[in-house]
């Protein structure tokens, strides 16, 4: 088995003093590569916290994370930049794409942060749009389309340039249970076709039935696992 990510001994804290809290204690874990995988847990648990910090967006306060054996903790902001931009992706509860903007312009943009040629660039947004069934929509403004098209928007622009994981934040939260399914079953068939790690932090008990790891948080910590490696350290 390859492990793709490998969380060591990992704790979050933020404020001083009496404020001081502790968002991650003693994490660690590991992910295999081309796994599906669920982080699970009320609010405030820490899920949110945890995928920042291994996907670099966000920095531990003591222990370490590695990817496709790169320590995270080694890279300069320019490097950690570059790095996700060839290795990870993201989709978000909100879409976060451009309104204003064409699909083929939201979809393009991941390309032209990774500095891919202008030559390569039409092909793989076209693969990307017609992987999402948005290939009919490639001029349309993102503001014209539905809750659901905008989200698979988000998707074909995560996947644009195959990344080797894709981590999924409540991707469903802003969804209609009929639309949330097609995105559920979008995102796994996308983990199968390009063989990419999926993260999926969720409160939504069918993503994780779908998941074969599940990792479920309480208070920062770790409480249980199903499928995949973890230690657990007590207060």
């Amino acid at each position: 088995m390859v492990i793709m990510i490998k969380v060591d001994n990992v704790t979050k804290t933020y404020g001083k003093g009496e404020n001081l809290f502790t968002a991650l204690y003693k994490v660690s874990l590991e992910i295999p590569t081309a796994s599906t995988n669920a982080i699970v847990g009320k609010s405030g648990s820490g899920k949110s916290t945890l995928m920042h910090i291994m996907s670099g967006l966000d920095h531990p306060s003591s222990g370490e994370v590695i990817i496709d054996g790169k320590a995270l903790g080694e890279f300069k902001p320019k490097q950690m930049d570059a790095f996700r931009a060839e290795e990870m992706s993201f989709i978000f509860q909100a879409f976060f794409i451009e309104a204003n903007q064409t699909c083929y312009q939201n979809v393009m943009l991941p390309l032209e942060i990774a500095r891919v040629p202008k030559r390569d660039r039409a092909k793989k947004v076209k693969a990307a749009l017609t992987a999402v069934g948005l290939e009919d929509k490639i001029d349309s403004l993102a503001n014209n389309l539905s809750g659901g098209q905008k989200q698979r928007l988000a998707i074909a622009r995560a996947i644009v340039n195959k990344p080797k994981i894709i981590f999924a934040d409540e991707p469903t939260g802003n969804l209609d249970s009929a639309t949330g399914e097609m995105i559920i079953k979008l995102l796994f068939d996308l983990n199968k076709k390009l063989k990419c790690t999926l993260v999926v932090v969720t409160h939504d008990p069918e993503i994780a039935e779908h998941c074969k790891n599940k990792i479920e948080m309480k208070d920062g910590e770790i409480i249980s696992t199903t499928g995949i490696k973890h230690k657990r350290l007590g207060k």
